[in-house]
């Protein structure tokens, strides 16, 4: 049985760094900032509502590809509100997976620092504005433990 674990934080969480050290552990990484990357898509945020679409229906249709495999996958995405990580525990177990959230909990000003800091060379060092970073932290549903198995780690 294939695990998924779902990454989530705002922006400058540290969730890409997360995100690495279950990729060393042998899980595959799906992440929206890579798939916007390989699209072509300059690392400036918000995208446009249908290449935002296109890119979030990527990232479903690998991640689906990835546990029909048999492989453990970790999602690198906001999943900023309770209903998208409610889809992806609902795929996961449509796809026969264990499914853990694991909320990278980072400071708003360490989080909005790390932003203002990015200079959008990369996937993962992707330029927003102070006030979409800011609109992103202050909208983001931290997960709670009623919505299945979670756990917190710390940003720094």
């Amino acid at each position: 049985m294939p695990n998924l674990v779902l990454l989530c934080g705002p922006a400058g969480a540290g969730k890409s760094t997360h995100a690495r050290r279950y990729a060393s552990d042998g899980y595959a990484v799906a992440s929206v900032d890579e798939l916007a990357w390989a699209a072509g898509h300059p690392a400036v945020h918000p995208l446009p509502d249908d290449v935002a679409r296109r890119v979030a229906d990527a990232l479903r249709s690998r991640v689906v590809s990835l546990l029909d495999a048999g492989r453990d996958v970790v999602v690198d995405s906001s999943l900023w509100s309770r209903a998208s990580r409610d889809e992806y525990r609902a795929l996961g177990a449509a796809h026969g997976a264990d499914t853990l959230v694991v909320y990278v909990d980072t400071p708003r000003d360490v989080a909005l620092a790390r932003v203002a800091a990015r200079s959008g060379d990369g996937a993962h060092d992707v330029r927003l504005t102070p006030e979409v970073a800011a609109a992103y932290h202050d909208g983001f549903e931290v997960p709670t433990p009623d919505e299945g198995p979670l756990e917190v780690v710390q940003g720094r």
